[in-house]
């Protein structure tokens, strides 16, 4: 028996499968196991975020990409599909966001998700509703204005993550210790873990779960078109860069269409040159509609070491079985 990250660990059986976890993290959500599928826009939706939860961990739905109807339809799938806790991420710089809040406390999801925006303008009025309200951020002034507005956790997202960022390019490595010493809310990490030893990395540094997008993009339940995933099986190191940082700074796959980003880099292009080139539903394009050239294909560093395609449920078993035997291979030290 042992503690790591604010959790109380149980390392005395040799099978992981006997292991036991408890953090401030699953007391809160009622969660089996310390680990968040990122709920990510155009790959988030009821099948994902209810193999995540039916394995033992939270699924989120990614409203982002939704409108209020389509988030409804949604909601109400993933009741069905699982009788486990799971939640909804909301990007606060998306159209339709009153409306998404209104149902979201509607239709009763216990857990919401917030980014992208300031956590002051829903946080009361959800908590309020009963709702688990969890804020991500990517530095520490951020960080300590969601605690101050009440928010019960915070997702800690490093430079190495997938999709909109954060124009620090602090690293997950960094930040988690950064915002340790000054938070007294539990910490979930994210950017850059996809296995059980970046999980066990995450935890030693000081979170108290992990919260996982691109591997979860890469299973038959996301929603991600075939053609991105093989794109993103298909991924060598470097494959990825940050940019975009005049407009929403995001990560994605170099193709034709970074090309162009990268061409008018070269060429001192202005703001609005950069507006006119992204245009309007880039990321769709690419990730739900399978245009690898004109797309917007949003994923994270550690797409250079996703190579198979395997159901959610397996990746959350896997990281499970990866954390346990890397933290039993540390007590040996």
């Amino acid at each position: 028996m042992g503690s790591i990250g604010g959790g109380i660990l149980d390392l005395t059986n040799d099978s992981f499968y006997y292991c036991t976890m408890q953090t401030r993290i699953t007391e809160l959500f009622g969660i089996d196991k310390p680990i968040i599928q990122a709920g990510m826009i155009w790959c988030s939706g009821w099948e994902l975020a209810s193999a995540v939860s039916n394995a033992g961990g939270l699924g989120l739905l990614g409203s982002g990409s939704m409108y209020p109807e389509v988030l409804i339809d949604q909601i109400k799938k993933c009741k069905e599909a699982t009788q486990k806790p799971f939640g909804v991420n909301v990007p606060l710089l998306y159209p339709d966001i009153d409306k998404h809040i209104a149902n979201i406390i509607d239709l009763g999801v216990p857990i919401v998700f917030t980014s992208a925006g300031n956590p002051a303008k829903y946080t009361a009025r959800l908590k309020e509703a009963g709702i688990k309200v969890v804020h991500v951020v990517s530095n520490l002034n951020f960080a300590q204005k969601s605690q101050d507005v009440g928010v019960d956790a915070i997702v800690a997202e490093g430079f190495e993550a997938g999709g909109h960022n954060g124009r620090e390019e602090t690293t997950t490595m960094c930040l988690i210790p950064m915002l340790k010493d000054k938070i007294d809310i539990p910490i979930i990490a994210a950017g850059g873990i996809g296995t059980g030893s970046t999980m066990a990395a995450a935890f030693c540094l000081g979170a108290e779960a992990v919260q996982v997008g691109s591997r979860f993009v890469i299973t038959p339940e996301s929603s991600a078109h075939e053609n991105f995933k093989q794109e993103v099986v298909n991924a060598k190191d470097g494959a990825t860069e940050l940019t975009l940082k005049e407009l929403t700074p995001v990560r994605l796959l170099k193709n034709a269409f970074y090309e162009q980003i990268k061409q008018a880099y070269d060429e001192d292009a202005g703001v609005s040159s950069l507006q006119e080139i992204l245009g309007r539903g880039r990321a769709k394009k690419g990730m739900f509609e399978g245009n690898m050239d004109e797309g917007e294909l949003e994923i994270g560093q550690i797409s250079a070491y996703i190579n198979q395609l395997k159901p959610a449920a397996t990746i959350v078993e896997e990281m499970m079985e990866g954390f346990y035997k890397t933290l039993k291979a540390l007590q040996t030290l």
